[in-house]
């Protein structure tokens, strides 16, 4: 070997060691647990690593416990690479120096901002500029509607509260078919979701910029008047998510309030929930005879909202800072219809596409199979108008303290269930829409 041919050897291998230090090992905690969505992220993590020579272990973290397991590992610093988290720990987290910022904002950025929903992103959003963690998916709560039974009656879709006031006109007829099923069980977290639904779509909040803030009188009159009224459209009792989809699915009832996951459900995808409006359990007739309306209004804000669940993929200040953004962008990008495919259903896409192609993600996701016991894709059970409304509910996702900064102060709210136990109160005639007001606003404005 000649010296010549052995200095070329030796750069060689240092080539070749320096192309080993550069492949990090990855750690990604996320809380898709079950045994079927593991595997299909342990497949987007090896897609990757044949992509980029970086390895990725994904570790199951339980919902509930994402919370102190991320304080704990912060303070061990010993933080993974990314975290798979929900809606609440954006802000917090990066606020308390988990989340970095600067590489979740470059991810965005280097993907491109116009290629994402902009509700998912103004909720990540930081007052000084950027964003906490990168949208990855979410779901819209919907009005789940007869469309047959509204086009039979001439009636406009139920886009708004007087849409749907004069919907409950034309069709309820108890006990053959109730005009709505709205949810009534106080204790249920279920009707928490539905009345902060409701109030968004009028532009109520109870929280400002500084916390608390009284319910405005007439915005929040119009609302309890509207939740009277369908509540009075639906059968008697305590009534939560089972009885709304029991009924609809039997064809007794016109319009319901449901998150997403009932869709493969109304197809008769689901053995365990079978709709029930004709003999055949696996037919997808009450699927072809829905609507759905994302976007709702009243009264006070005609431009109406969506009430969303917003998944975000967080990198970490203890992170291996480029190859996790790498990671981030691959699974937000070429991997992005897996990332979907994990639960095509609840797992809506808030990057529509690309600046070449900007329906790439959105037509891709419609193609994926959904269902249970059975399969078929979005797009061969709905129509396109129907998946258009689905996605475009993601443009105008909103959620109480979100934009304020109060979103910690907005959830201890809503899990106190004041709101619920005095709308309750109302429904039944025990007060009045005044006293029901001062009622919310005196137990509202003791929590912290």
């Amino acid at each position: 070997m000649t010296h010549k041919t052995r200095l070329m050897a030796g750069a060689a291998l240092i080539a070749l060691s320096a192309g080993a230090a550069q492949a990090e090992e990855l750690r990604f905690w996320t809380t898709e647990e079950q045994p079927e969505r593991l595997a299909a992220q342990q497949e987007l993590a090896a897609e990757f690593e044949a992509a980029s020579g970086h390895s990725v272990e994904v570790i199951p973290v339980t919902e509930s416990d994402l919370g102190t397991r991320a304080t704990a590992a912060y303070a061990a610093g010993d933080l993974p690479d990314v975290i798979y988290h929900t809606l609440q720990y954006a802000l917090p987290w990066a606020e308390a120096g988990i989340l970095d910022i600067d590489a979740a904002t470059d991810v965005i950025e280097n993907l491109g901002e116009d290629t994402f929903a902009p509700g998912a992103l103004e909720m990540a959003a930081l007052e000084g500029g950027g964003y906490a963690s990168v949208p990855v998916d979410g779901w819209t709560q919907m009005i789940i509607y007869r469309k047959d039974l509204f086009e039979e009656a001439g009636l406009e879709a139920p886009t708004s509260f007087d849409a749907v006031r004069t919907a409950i006109e034309a069709l309820h007829n108890p006990p053959e078919m109730y005009g709505f099923v709205a949810a009534t069980k106080v204790d249920e977290n279920f009707m928490s979701q539905v009345l902060e639904h409701v109030f968004l779509a009028n532009g109520v909040s109870p929280v400002g910029p500084d916390g608390f803030q009284p319910l405005d009188e007439q915005k929040t009159t119009e609302v309890l008047e509207f939740y009277k009224a369908i509540a009075e459209a639906s059968p008697p009792g305590e009534l939560y998510w089972d009885q709304s989809r029991s009924l609809y699915f039997s064809g007794d009832a016109a319009m319901i309030i449901w998150s997403p996951f009932i869709l493969d459900e109304l197809a008769g995808l689901r053995d365990s929930n079978p709709p029930t409006i004709n003999d055949d359990p696996t037919s997808p007739e009450l699927a072809s005879k829905t609507g759905i309306v994302t976007n709702f209004s009243g009264p006070s804000n005609p431009e109406g909202a969506a009430w969303a669940d917003i998944r975000y993929f967080g990198i970490t200040n203890d992170a291996s800072t480029d190859a996790a953004m790498e990671f981030v962008e691959f699974s937000m990008n070429e991997g992005y219809t897996k990332t979907l495919s994990i639960a095509p259903e609840g797992k809506f896409p808030v990057r529509r596409g690309t600046a070449e192609n900007p329906e790439e993600f959105s037509e891709s996701w419609a193609a994926l199979p959904m269902g249970v016991d059975r399969k078929k894709p979005m797009s061969e059970l709905y129509d396109q108008e129907m998946i258009d409304e689905i996605v475009g509910g993601l443009d105008v996702a909103k959620r109480w303290g979100v934009e304020e900064g109060q979103l910690a102060l907005a959830s201890k709210m809503i899990n106190s269930q004041a709101i619920n136990r005095v709308v309750r109160q109302y429904i039944d005639g025990q007060i009045d829409a005044p006293a029901a007001i001062e009622a919310m606003n005196d137990e509202l404005a003791a929590i912290q």
